[in-house]
């Protein structure tokens, strides 16, 4: 069975996670600012070059860039993203949204326990007007 196939099936199983949160973009800028938690950005290296990446953001991107087919090191690149310690308080960003949701799954599905969504994402969505409307910070890609 492919490797993307194996994480649907595992994302069918997972139960809501029970300290899921949605975060607005200002709420986790201030939590990560104390070191309460790390922001992931999860889009597609593509996308942090044209915007930056949210200031203080780790960018693991869920996708490869070439297929948009979920990245098989994905979970190793998000565990060493937070040393190794999967209760590491962590808020998903993307560009709007939908990423962001799908990845917290994934990662409840891996046994990380404390996984938010900043669902309005960088660009903007239904949660909210976005990192950037908000005048948030960012910083340039430094791999793209």
């Amino acid at each position: 069975m492919p490797k993307f196939s194996l994480i649907v099936a595992a994302l069918l199983l997972v139960p809501v996670l029970a300290r899921a949160e949605m975060l607005t973009a200002e709420e986790a800028k201030a939590l990560a600012a104390r070191g309460a938690l790390t922001i992931v950005d999860v889009r597609l290296p593509v996308e942090w070059a044209a915007t930056g990446l949210p200031e203080g953001a780790k960018g693991v991107s869920l996708q490869d860039s070439l297929t948009h087919e979920v990245r098989s090191g994905f979970l190793d690149d998000v565990l060493r993203a937070v040393g190794g310690d999967t209760a590491r308080p962590i808020a998903l960003i993307c560009a709007r949204g939908n990423r962001s949701a799908f990845a917290r799954d994934l990662l409840a599905a891996a046994g990380f326990t404390r996984v938010d969504d900043i669902g309005e994402g960088v660009l903007g969505g239904a949660s909210g007007p976005g990192w950037l409307a908000r005048g948030l910070p960012t910083a340039p890609c430094k791999v793209c």
